[in-house]
């Protein structure tokens, strides 16, 4: 089957150019609307809260018929008929609902997407993944630029009109990749259950838990607090497309990476270097030169543990239980602990500071490091099966 290497690319690069709009400006957009640290926090929790039941119900659903398209299409389509809701009020109980409700679907969307882009490589995994993904990180660093631009002229009220458009984009180019066709069913129920509750499995759900608990300050309040350091949405911006360059080129690298060394080594690296990231923004945020070093850190933080991470699903779930460990993966790493990131962070941030949960975040970082190196296998390379 021919590859839809440019249609998958542009699906990643408009669902990550909404990613980009959201993510760095959506709290200052909250913010706008007079809504306490405490709210942002509950609200964003609110939009990642969905990853731990949508992407469960929808990877069964595509698990069960053998196919994902059919689920991606209806995601992207009621992705953007409930962000409408954002235009007609901003009550925060109003706000809370429309979260939930756009959330769900919209979090369904990657993972099942992911796998259907895992059918279409099967064994040229290694070989192109990571440049059709890096089209994702290149739709959210033009967003980051062009929306900060357009956030600094019209003030962050224009992020709701903005989002929806790039969500309607999103859906257009979903209806024009294919169904990578059906795989024959051959592993039981129980099968998925014994590779849950290996030991190396649940540590790499705890690992990538931690991660996320630890990015939950920079997703939430990374823009509120340069804010607060005197920083323009124009600066921040080019800081958030930063990160997302650095992660641009670790994609463009992975592949020789991945030959080179185990997946074991890999993680341990990023999560290193993860938590050396928080501590700089923690401490030397008004030194501009080594914020910067922080953002490049961003290639490790998120771009290689994403793509460490892609590489050991597919080595532990194989190919009848992508979806679901897809799934997982999104649940309880993007969902329980971004979530708890957001929570944490949003109850934490005027009570201690956001220097002193930048140093909370590192912590976590640092224990998920340790678990790591202990219960995931040293050996494990990158599989092309």
């Amino acid at each position: 089957m021919t590859l839809p290497y440019w249609r998958l690319s542009a699906f990643y690069f408009c669902y990550f150019a909404t990613l980009g709009s959201f993510l760095p400006f959506w709290s200052l957009y909250l913010k706008s609307q007079a809504f306490s640290a405490d709210q942002i926090g509950e609200l964003s929790a609110c939009l990642l809260v969905t990853k731990i039941i949508a992407p469960q119900l929808f990877g069964w659903l595509a698990d069960r018929s053998q196919l994902r398209m059919p689920w991606i299409r209806l995601s992207c389509l009621l992705s953007p008929l409930i962000f409408v809701g954002f235009l007609y009020q901003n009550q925060y109980h109003w706000y809370a609902i429309v979260s939930l409700g756009f959330s769900f679907f919209w979090n369904a969307t990657l993972p099942q997407f992911e796998a259907a882009t895992l059918f279409h490589l099967q064994n040229r995994l290694s070989q192109h993944y990571s440049r059709i993904r890096s089209w994702g990180s290149i739709g959210f660093i033009m967003a980051v630029i062009v929306v900060g631009r357009v956030v600094d002229y019209y003030g962050p009220e224009i992020l709701p009109v903005i989002i929806l458009a790039i969500l309607v984009m999103n859906l257009l180019v979903a209806l024009t990749i294919p169904e990578a066709g059906r795989q024959p069913v051959t592993d039981s129920a129980r099968g998925l259950l014994e590779i849950v509750f290996r030991k190396h499995t649940l540590a790499f759900f705890v690992v990538y838990l931690l991660l996320q608990v630890a990015h939950g300050p920079y997703y939430v309040f990374f823009s509120v607090y340069l804010k607060t350091h005197h920083y323009t949405a124009t600066e921040t911006a080019w800081l958030w497309a930063l990160g997302v360059a650095a992660e641009i080129i670790l994609f463009m690298f992975a592949g020789a990476l991945l030959k080179r060394f185990s997946l074991w080594a890999l993680l341990c690296t990023t999560l290193v270097f993860s938590a050396i990231r928080w501590w700089m923004i923690a401490c030397l945020v008004d030194v501009s030169h080594f914020l910067v070093i922080a953002q490049i850190l961003h290639a490790a933080s998120f771009g290689l543990a994403h793509v460490v991470a892609i590489q050991l699903l597919y080595a532990y779930f194989g190919h009848h239980h992508q979806s679901q460990g897809q799934a997982l993966y999104s649940a309880i790493s993007f969902g329980v602990g971004g979530m708890l990131g957001s929570l944490g962070s949003g109850y934490f941030w005027d009570k201690l500071g956001g220097d002193a949960v930048f140093l909370l975040a590192m912590c976590a970082s640092i224990g998920a490091s340790l678990i790591a190196a202990v219960c995931i296998p040293k050996g494990v390379m990158p599989t092309e099966k």
